[in-house]
């Protein structure tokens, strides 16, 4: 009697596992998930063990009854085995062998139904072989989905994994039965265990593992002997050593009691209903069990020696961000991307290849919310992620450029200690495009060692940086020791020319000159001895442009102007603001063919003056303006200048406050675009009568 409870506990338990089983291959209809159709089998294997339980209770089932749906539910899983498989291979038709292995449990269920109409009770002794046989053809069924359909599904593989357990038992079972002439009551009731079991891991496999990519199985069976499968070994070693060793073998008894079902009922079904509600234990146990049980994508002994081997060959400096760029898109197989890297409060492309060239790529704000999602949680913006809820989650916050970038794959940061050094988009891949946990791995380990490699060239660009100002400094001090001797030598001419004052009109024009002379020196000297303290003035933008304009006069091609009317005021150091308008003017016009055009342009707008100055000189390449141009000391103009006129310009700009644009392009020209901001209104009514009560 306690035999029959335990055992009826046992089966409906595993009944009610099985049918939670059934409900996941159904939901699996929804999400259009090719193994739904084991939502059949599911649905008929919980019957078959809903009947055993029931047989155990208060109905009375006959043996051959009891029979028909254990045959019954064979054939059932054969059959959504064979359906999926053809469905693996574009419809197209099953090798004779396996049609016959698909059919062949068909005719043993038929027989096995009419004896039990019949009530024929002499196939019973049969029962056992005709359970034995149609477990075998499940098993070698389950090899034959595992090797042509679950190359690219790891749900199909875990399934593949619990119903070889479960037909495996099965066998032992039954083989058990024909040695001893008997099946075994404890075997019998342990069975419901382990259909507890697969049946739950079926289950979270079902909800976890959901497949992404569907890719085409092909059958190669040109030899019959391919249809000898390492299953049929399997089982034939399996029964030899039964039958050597069954005699041999002392059964321990013991029961099951009807709490350890209860438990192990309770246990399964919080853990299906945690993992269906819970979208985010979902996601970490799915890259768990994808960790764990499968094979990796990468070979990460492989890519990582391969990564820093790249990395190690020498490079020049304008090589860096190439090779950077190229040792990711060699391991993620991206065709395309970019690099930004952080420069003056902003991060700016540095490198793109693969790109159409009509795509602008902009500036990113230090302090913007993408950028502080990189630096906060290290992550990967995966901007076509569909209904992928996890990797979707901060996709709001990618910049308006970002969704103008083609085939934009991912974009993953470039983090060194607590820093964010940059980032970098990468384009789809041509094969497989899907995002899974080693990806991400991989691209966050990438990063850091990308940011690692990256800083350190940017610090020893900027060490040189630092050796060359110092060679400047030296410069500038000869300068000044130079200069104050003629400073000297220019007051003792002032002073001697008193003395002749016959021809007052020479003579005056001449201390003038040299007077203004002494001036302008004298403002060169506290300019290269960085005495600033005493040179911001509050200046008019108009007249500042004006002087600019004046100073560039002389040169070719001619300088046109179209200055807005204004009395808008700007603090600055007028000879520094003065000489970096004059740069660009001046490079314009060196760029320029005498017959070309140079047109500045100055527009205010609130509390901001815009400077536009245009050409269609020579113009520059992408590469040439985020790389060399405002690089100093790196000069095209051999023997003129040191390099560093452009470099000074964008630093007063951005001491200023203001920001600096350059649009160009190779045979079409230049435009520089500068803003600044202006004195506000009130402090510029302020200053006036400051400046008036002063005087």
């Amino acid at each position: 009697m306690e035999y029959n409870s335990v055992t009826f506990t046992a089966y409906l338990s595993a009944a009610i596992v099985a049918a939670l089983l059934t409900v996941t291959y159904c939901y699996q209809f929804f999400k259009q998930q090719r193994t739904y159709v084991f939502a059949i089998a599911a649905a008929t294997h919980t019957l078959n063990l809903l009947i055993i339980a029931l047989s155990f209770g208060e109905r009375d089932y006959s043996a051959l009854t009891l029979l028909v749906y254990e045959c019954l539910h064979y054939n059932v899983w054969v059959l959504c085995i064979a359906l999926i498989l053809l469905a693996a291979t574009n419809k197209q038709r099953l090798p004779r062998s396996l049609k016959i292995l698909f059919n062949i449990g068909w005719p043993l269920t038929a027989v096995a139904l009419v004896a039990s109409l019949a009530n024929f009770e002499p196939l019973l002794r049969l029962s056992s072989w005709f359970a034995l046989t149609l477990a075998v053809i499940g098993l070698v069924s389950i090899e034959q989905l595992f090797r042509y359909a679950a190359a690219n599904d790891r749900q199909i593989k875990l399934m593949c994994m619990n119903l070889g357990v479960l037909f495996l038992y099965d066998i032992y079972l039954y083989t058990h039965s024909l040695i001893f002439q008997g099946l075994d009551p404890l075997l019998w009731q342990s069975r419901a265990a382990v259909s507890i079991g697969t049946c739950l891991f079926m289950a979270l496999g079902g909800l976890l593992l959901m497949q992404q990519n569907d890719r085409p199985a092909h059958f190669n069976l040109s030899r019959p002997i391919a249809f000898y499968t390492t299953s049929l070994v399997g089982v034939g070693v399996l029964i030899s050593a039964l039958a050597l060793g069954g005699y041999y073998v002392r059964l321990y008894g013991g029961n099951w009691g009807t709490v350890v079902y209860s438990f192990v009922l309770i246990g399964a079904i919080l853990a299906i209903a945690t993992v269906f509600l819970s979208s985010s234990i979902r996601s970490q146990l799915s890259v768990l069990i994808n960790k764990h049980l499968f094979r990796h994508k990468y070979d990460y002994r492989s890519e990582w020696l391969g990564l820093i081997n790249y990395l190690a060959q020498p490079a020049e400096n304008n090589e860096v961000n190439q090779r950077a760029f190229y040792a990711v898109a060699s391991i993620t197989k991206a065709p395309g991307g970019a690099i930004w890297l952080r420069k003056q409060g902003y991060y700016e492309p540095v490198f793109q290849s693969g790109i159409p060239g009509f795509v602008d790529l902009q500036e990113e704000a230090v302090d913007s919310p993408f950028c502080d999602t990189f630096l906060q949680s290290e992550w990967v913006f995966f901007p076509d992620s569909g209904d992928n809820e996890a990797l979707s989650q901060n996709n709001e916050l990618l910049p308006h450029w970002a969704r103008n970038i083609p085939e934009l794959w991912l974009i993953f940061p470039l983090i060194v200690a607590d820093e964010l050094v940059g980032f970098m988009a990468l384009t789809k891949p041509t094969s497989d495009a899907s995002l899974t946990w080693e990806d991400l791995d991989m691209l966050k380990t990438m990063g850091r060692q990308l940011a690692s490699y990256l800083k350190r060239h940017q610090q020893a660009e900027q060490l040189v940086e630092v050796r060359q100002f110092d060679t400047y400094n030296k410069l500038v001090a000869f300068i000044i020791h130079d200069l104050n001797n003629l400073i000297a030598q220019q007051a003792l001419v002032v002073r001697n020319a008193e003395r002749h004052k016959d021809n007052p009109a020479f003579i005056e024009d001449a201390i003038e000159t040299i007077s203004n002379s002494v001036d302008r020196m004298n403002n060169l000297l506290r300019k290269l001895r960085r005495d600033e303290s005493d040179l911001i003035k509050r200046l008019h933008v108009k007249d500042v442009i004006e002087q600019a304009l004046a100073e560039s006069h002389r040169s070719t091609p001619l300088l046109t102007a179209d200055i807005q009317d204004t009395d808008k005021t700007i603090n600055a150091d007028q000879v520094r603001l003065v000489m970096t308008i004059t740069n660009f003017i001046k490079n314009a016009q060196e760029a320029t063919p005498d017959d070309g055009r140079v047109h500045l342009t100055l527009r205010c707008s609130g509390n901001n003056a815009t400077i536009t100055i245009e050409d269609n000189g020579s113009g520059m390449d992408w590469d040439f303006i985020h790389n060399r141009l405002f690089k100093p000391f790196d000069t095209t103009k051999s023997g003129k200048g040191m390099g560093i006129g452009v470099y000074l310009s964008r630093e007063y700009i951005s001491e200023l406050g203001g920001t600096l644009n350059v649009i160009s392009a190779v045979g079409e020209g230049t435009t520089i675009t500068m803003t600044l901001p202006l004195n506000e209104t009130h402090q510029q009514g302020f200053m006036s009568f400051h400046e008036q009560t002063v005087q």
